[in-house]
């Protein structure tokens, strides 16, 4: 074997130089590198499986193996344009654990955030390009990563945000729609709120005040990082989503009965996932009226009717139906027990944390509605799901109305002097009616469904 030692190896004449012939191999030797050749858009892969954190090195490739865990690979510092790194999934379980691409001071197509490959069996080829792009990518066999800075995105309803978590409200039925699915922690879990309509307060009647609509189910859920002031009755377990359409149900509120006609209606279920609120409870109608007198049970029960005496056969419904933990609302003001003699005010319906109030005949005030559950999901603290107090009866006058969204009652006396609508988007009870024809309940308030995740850092 020959050996020739130059500097330089230039042309004799004209503008080619060729090295090696047909058919055979120009290599470099071991340990050599070159310059000036330029990357024709390959690397060099490493065959040793990274497995914990590593800073990626221009014209390398990479198998990371995610099997014990997620891993942060760190994009290469100052780079200059042409310079080209790529990774490839090897265990097949960046789905379970995911690759975090720490940007490291460019940007990833054009967005200056962290990025996550998060598809099974995924591989990606990254080349820098300029300032402006920074790192662009020219192969990924399954997904595009697209400056994904790896939260959960999502449309629909009415959108808002607080500090690093969007806010999604549904006021009425609409579909959320998630698009990329990484949420809270290392899943893709949402916090959620969901309020169904309230009940409406009934009407009185004779000498008798009707019943308190009860407030529509209080379910909430949090995710465990998520920074808000949840509800005392917080699940504790957020939800788990996935890309798809989720649809939303908002439910309306109880309308209300008008004259001796009977009691009022329920409210309607709101849901979203795997979540059912109950509708609330009607409230008990005054004694005389003809149809089911007591108070309907639901996810707060309606409050009993004012009542002339155990013949009335008014009592409260029952609250947290069909039954849930942490209960979703609690029972209407009266209990079971029909009612005695001059008994005559109406009593409150059920809320999401007290249960109605009590008639009181000796002060001639109605029962008040029972309170609500206050969150801040939507990132203010918000009262929502309380009862509707009850109707007066014959010269009474009504209890206050649950906090929470809740109708007030109506004050006795044979004019016209209704109660008013539980609120809109609250799920709270109607109030009730007082005694006299002409003197009705009102409707409870439509519900609402609230959903709530972190989208950046």
């Amino acid at each position: 074997m020959s050996k020739i030692q130059v500097n330089q190896v230039d042309t004799q004449c004209g503008s080619t130089l060729t090295l090696g012939s047909s058919g055979k191999t120009v290599t470099l030797a071991s340990g050599a590198s070159q310059s000036g050749f330029g990357r024709t858009g390959t690397v060099d892969w490493c065959t040793t499986a990274k497995t914990s954190p590593f800073t990626a090195v221009s014209g390398d490739g990479f198998f990371v193996n995610t099997t014990g865990g997620e891993i942060t690979v760190t994009l290469p510092a100052s780079p200059s344009a042409g310079d080209i790194v790529a990774f490839k999934d090897y265990a097949n379980t960046w789905d379970t654990n995911a690759v975090t691409l720490n940007n490291n001071g460019s940007k990833i197509n054009g967005i200056a955030q962290t990025s996550r490959l998060i598809t099974e069996s995924q591989s990606v080829t990254l080349i820098y390009v300029d300032s402006t792009k920074g790192w662009q990518d020219i192969h990924d066999s399954t997904a595009n990563i697209s400056g994904n800075p790896g939260y959960l995105i999502a449309t629909g309803g009415t959108i808002t945000e607080s500090g690093d978590y969007r806010i999604h409200t549904f006021n009425s039925d609409a579909t959320f729609n998630v698009t990329n699915t990484f949420g809270c922690g290392a899943g893709t879990k949402v916090s959620y709120l969901v309020v169904a309509g309230g009940g409406g307060g009934s009407t009185g009647w004779g000498s008798n005040g009707g019943g308190g609509g009860g407030a529509g189910g209080f379910r909430e859920g949090k995710c465990s990082s998520d920074p808000y002031t949840d509800s005392p009755l917080d699940s504790g377990t957020a939800l788990t989503v996935s890309a798809q359409g989720y649809p939303v149900t908002v439910g309306a509120g109880g309308s209300a009965a008008n004259g001796p006609a009977g009691r009022s209606a329920s409210g309607s279920v709101s849901t979203f996932s795997t979540i059912t609120s109950a509708g609330g409870g009607a409230g008990g109608a005054g004694s005389g009226s003809p149809g089911p007198r007591s108070g309907a049970a639901g996810g707060s029960g309606g409050g009993k009717a004012g009542s002339d005496g155990p013949g009335s056969l008014s009592a409260a419904g029952l609250g947290n139906q069909p039954p849930v933990s942490p209960a979703q609302g609690f029972d209407g003001g009266g209990g079971q027990t029909p009612g005695s003699s001059g008994d005559r005010e109406g009593f409150g319906g059920g809320g999401a944390t007290v249960a109605g109030g009590l008639g009181s005949p000796a002060a001639g005030t109605s029962g008040t509605g029972g309170a609500g559950a206050t969150t801040s999901i939507n990132g203010t603290p918000t009262a929502r799901a309380g009862g509707g107090s009850g109707g007066a009866g014959s010269g009474g006058s009504a209890g206050t109305a649950g906090a929470g969204g809740g109708g007030t009652g109506s004050n006795g006396g044979n004019s016209v002097n209704n109660g008013t609508a539980g609120t809109t988007n609250t799920g709270g009870g109607g109030g009730g009616g007082a005694n006299g024809p002409a003197s009705n309940g009102n409707s409870g308030g439509s519900g609402v469904v609230i959903i709530r995740y972190k989208y950046q850092n």
